[in-house]
């Protein structure tokens, strides 16, 4: 359900909701777009209105995918949008095996065509932060995570974390630093006691923790 207050308007004057809602109810718009890494690889994505960077890779996706930890085993993309992560890191190391997840169910039907486009098997579904994941764990979860949804929930991301992540697993975030990014570095630390960045760049940070064996909240 979206809020009065999330509601904008476009260049055309046109009322558009808040992309962090489960069922976007703007007319829909598709634009698809080419993502090239640093090492030359390029994909291409199809992006929808409604959903988290309409027409575009933000530059935060793209410093997060070219510079996380590398992963393996059952990597979670939560807060995956389009699937721009989530695919990205299957193709770039394809002995992971990909979940991914959002509250928008736009978002979540695209992630499915775009992971289809690009020859990759994932499993997508859709629901609010970990509701989708039940009991399961995993050893790297990842995301650019919503911080304009309001502390609340990239709260509940981190504390999530800690919870769905084995013993020794990563949470990496990405978030410019002086647009709350900081407080979500702090809040990591707190939840896991122990939190890093390991990449700097133009005012973007990822940030990474790791569960250690016995450690708790």
């Amino acid at each position: 359900m979206t809020n009065n207050k999330n509601n904008k308007k476009d260049k055309e004057g046109v009322n558009f909701e808040h992309y962090y809602t489960e069922e976007p109810q703007s007319v829909l718009k598709i634009k698809e777009v080419e993502f090239e890494l640093k090492n030359g690889h390029i994909y291409k994505f199809k992006t929808p209105s409604g959903v988290y960077s309409f027409g575009k890779i933000d530059k935060a996706t793209q410093i997060l995918i070219e510079n996380c930890k590398t992963v393996d085993g059952k990597v979670l993309d939560i807060g995956c949008g389009y699937g721009v992560i989530g695919i990205t890191l299957k193709k770039e190391f394809p002995t992971v095996q990909i979940y991914m997840s959002d509250i928008n169910k736009r978002a979540v039907e695209f992630a499915k065509i775009n992971a289809k486009d690009n020859n990759i098997d994932a499993d997508i579904r859709q629901g609010s932060l970990y509701e989708p994941w039940d009991d399961m764990k995993f050893d790297h979860i990842i995301s650019n995570p919503p911080i304009v949804a309001g502390k609340e929930v990239w709260m509940k991301l981190i504390e999530g974390a800690f919870e769905h992540l084995e013993d020794g697993g990563t949470l990496q975030l990405v978030a410019y630093h002086n647009k709350g990014g900081e407080r979500i570095r702090n809040y990591m630390k707190e939840i896991f006691g122990n939190a890093e960045d390991i990449w700097k760049e133009g005012g973007i940070r990822i940030y990474l923790s790791i569960k250690n064996k016995g450690d708790s909240t």
